[in-house]
């Protein structure tokens, strides 16, 4: 890490402005999922335990600037609160007189939770005064919201100009351990999979990946551009003609390590409005009719894969195989979550990058025995293309530190 962390700082009697990610599903005035909140904890609980005075904020969906009640981060700290074993106090704004009132009330090891960050356009908008209001709260920051690190907004970004030092937390420093490893220094054989809906989504990430990997499996419905590119009928399968040409650059210059579905499980009749899938039959991709939609890639596509990935030791996994809105079309996603766990429990080191690939590892029950499932799908893509986040370049430098 050239980036200070919490271990660079003594807590004690300090006021520590922490932007965290508890962008959670919220039901019935309570919190469905608590996997974010969760992630968390380590840094939360380091930071009591060394006496520190906790402002906590962050985000809650996108009310646009209004205040909107179904986005209030209440049901977070109530469930925070739970899983500290300790009152979590909550300011019913995230900047003025009350939220400031709330902050000088704190104690040390003593947790405070501001609410949603967006219930202001400034958050988005990376406005000054809207930063210095925040920065005003704390003697120290620390970010470990790694889902928003990719956004220069004015919690992640903008306060740092007002608040020194400006450190991450352990979320982050897990985030850029298993993510930098993956660019900087992977284990041989190196295999990436690739999937989603576009492949205009993740031209940067194949460019960035394609010189470092000894293979690039390729999966979703950005494979049929593929396919096209190489002259085949792709009939209702997902198709981007402006990148077609694109598709065979890469694959010219890909040296044979991208290997692409060799059938899928396709439909005639299928409803994504619906989600139907329709009538499923694995085929052979050159044999598509122009009735025929790929949704999914087939078994000989999944054992094609699985050979590919037997002896890998570095993995890294980002969008899902098939139209996985649809069960019956999310098979092949699950699969290769499975394998990353059997490969995970032999020793290779695996990497998800957050989204759908990420939702696959839960549901299919093998999340807890993959190396690492990042918390950020659009921060991992980006920190995988090889750009910037504005939230990890703004904390303090090491080197820099008094």
């Amino acid at each position: 890490m050239s980036k200070m962390t919490v271990e660079d700082i003594p807590f004690e009697g300090q006021r520590v402005l922490m932007r965290v990610d508890f962008n959670v599903p919220i039901k019935d005035g309570k919190v469905a999922n608590d996997k974010r909140i969760r992630a968390a904890l380590p840094t939360i609980r380091h930071i009591l335990s060394k006496g520190g005075k906790l402002i906590l904020m962050s985000h809650l969906g996108r009310p646009k600037g209004l205040r909107n009640p179904d986005m209030s981060l209440k049901p977070c700290a109530d469930t925070l609160s739970q899983l500290l074993g300790q009152p979590v106090a909550f300011a019913d704004d995230c900047v003025g007189a009350a939220a400031g009132q709330a902050v000088e009330r704190l104690g040390s090891g003593q947790v405070l939770l501001l609410e949603n960050l967006r219930f202001h356009s400034a958050e988005t908008q990376n406005d000054e005064k809207f930063a210095k209001a925040l920065a005003a709260f704390g003697d120290v920051y620390v970010n470990d919201a790694f889902g928003t690190a990719h956004r220069a907004h004015a919690s992640t970004a903008g306060v740092t100009r007002y608040i020194q030092p400006a450190v991450a937390g352990f979320l982050i420093m897990k985030e850029l351990d298993y993510l930098g490893g993956v660019l900087g220094a992977p284990q041989s054989p190196f295999v990436a999979i690739l999937g989603g809906a576009k492949i205009s989504g993740k031209i940067d990430v194949i460019q960035k990946l394609l010189p470092k990997v000894d293979r690039l499996l390729i999966g979703g419905g950005m494979a049929y551009t593929f396919l096209y590119a190489q002259g085949l009928v792709v009939g209702r399968s997902l198709l981007e003609m402006e990148k077609v040409d694109l598709a065979k650059a890469l694959l010219d210059s890909a040296d044979g390590k991208i290997l692409l579905p060799v059938d899928c499980m396709a439909s005639s009749d299928f409803d994504l409005s619906a989600g139907n899938a329709g009538t499923l039959k694995p085929m052979d991709v050159r044999r598509l009719a122009s009735e025929d939609a790929g949704l999914d890639i087939g078994p000989q596509t999944i054992s094609i894969f699985k050979s590919a990935l037997a002896t890998a030791q570095t993995i890294v996994w980002n969008g899902p195989m098939g139209v996985f809105e649809i069960e019956e079309t999310a098979s092949g996603t699950f699969e290769i979550a499975r394998l990353l766990a059997r490969l995970t429990d032999h020793g290779a080191k695996t990497v998800i990058g957050g989204g759908d690939s990420a939702a696959a590892a839960e549901k299919a029950a093998v999340a807890d025995r993959i190396s690492h499932i990042s918390t950020g799908g659009g921060a991992s893509l980006e920190f995988l293309e090889g750009k910037t986040l504005p939230g990890i370049a703004s904390l303090s430098d090491r080197d820099a530190a008094p």
